[in-house]
């Protein structure tokens, strides 16, 4: 497969360059990528580039470091819609999850999970199966920066309880320690972080869900421009224009995206997912967002959502979270 990267994370070496004193045009021009391109808004470059990049970046500067002072040096701009989109999320959880779900904004070779364990809530980033010499930097960078935009949203004082590395202890440990301010565990299993779950599920003084809703969306639309093999986003697409119409079905859905009704529920299922899904998490996340929203009535969101009546909806949302909406209004 083809992977593609967001052209500001080669922006991001750029600067991370320069602030070593290091030219990085002959770099780049050794990675075959164009630096006069990597700030065009939806450039994106190929993985192997990237991953040539980074290394030749760890070369020039010495510093089995670059990967984690690169990512400390994120901001949210640099990850478009998903980085606003972030910022106003509910919760740095309602945050990680969506950072899941628009991996492929950032890297189509992006492979990250979330899971509650014992020890709190662990974000876990891996490279795509089969890359076997993915190169340090890559993943270093990706933790240093998923936490950069954690602390920028919640907070400097956000710190993780662990963090993991699959990669030996390098030389400049201590520069790893003081960044995240947590026992890191070097060659290990994964790359990952783990948070206190009190920490991820405390209220965000700067949520904003329809600021982040419409994030959502230019993100949502982004994608399905450029990512033709992802069906799954195609589909979340046509599906957030149509609700307002009522319950989209997937007739109307493969027809818009000029396949038939066999060929769509076959890529879907290729994906690991259906219709059925699709629509029900939509409805689900949108819900969400919407019934924050006090200024929107409950029979406003009905309409929005496509349901028929308001009772259709708030069995949905019961069932959803286990309360009606308006309890669900009243506890928030």
């Amino acid at each position: 497969m083809d992977y593609s990267t967001l052209g500001s994370v080669a922006a991001l070496i750029a600067q991370t360059l320069r602030s070593y004193n290091c030219d990085p045009a002959p770099l780049f021009k050794s990675a075959g990528i164009d630096l006069a391109r990597v700030s065009v808004d939806g450039s994106r470059y190929p993985v192997e580039c990237m991953q040539q990049l980074w290394q030749l970046a760890v070369e020039s500067t010495g510093d089995p470091c670059f990967g984690f002072v690169a990512g400390e040096q994120l901001q949210p701009a640099a990850l478009h819609g998903l980085g606003f989109s972030w910022l106003a999320s509910d919760t740095l959880r309602d945050a990680l999850n969506r950072l899941i779900r628009y991996s492929r904004l950032i890297s189509t070779a992006a492979n990250i999970q979330l899971q509650n364990t014992d020890n709190g809530v662990e974000l876990v980033v891996m490279p795509p199966a089969g890359a076997d010499h993915f190169v340090y930097a890559t993943l270093d960078a990706a933790l240093a920066g998923f936490l950069q935009i954690c602390r920028i949203t919640a907070g400097n004082r956000i710190n993780p309880s662990q963090v993991t590395l699959k990669r030996p202890k390098p030389d400049c440990a201590g520069k790893v320690t003081a960044l995240f301010r947590c026992p890191v565990t070097y060659d290990a299993g994964n790359y990952s972080i783990t948070f206190s779950q009190q920490l991820v599920d405390a209220p965000l003084s700067n949520a904003n869900p329809e600021l982040a809703r419409i994030n959502d969306q230019a993100v949502i639309d982004y994608l399905a421009r450029f990512d033709r093999d992802s069906i799954t986003m195609q589909v979340r697409s046509r599906i957030i224009e149509r609700l307002h119409d009522g319950t989209p079905n997937q007739e109307t859905i493969a027809e818009s995206l000029h396949v038939s009704l066999r060929s769509l529920q076959r890529m879907l299922n290729k994906e690991e997912t259906n219709f059925k899904t699709l629509l029900e998490s939509t409805r689900q996340e949108l819900a969400l967002h919407y019934i924050r929203e006090t200024h929107r009535s409950l029979g406003e969101i009905t309409y929005l959502l496509g349901f028929s009546e308001p009772s259709n909806f708030t069995r949905a949302f019961k069932r959803w979270t286990g309360k009606t909406p308006a309890e669900y209004r009243e506890d928030t």
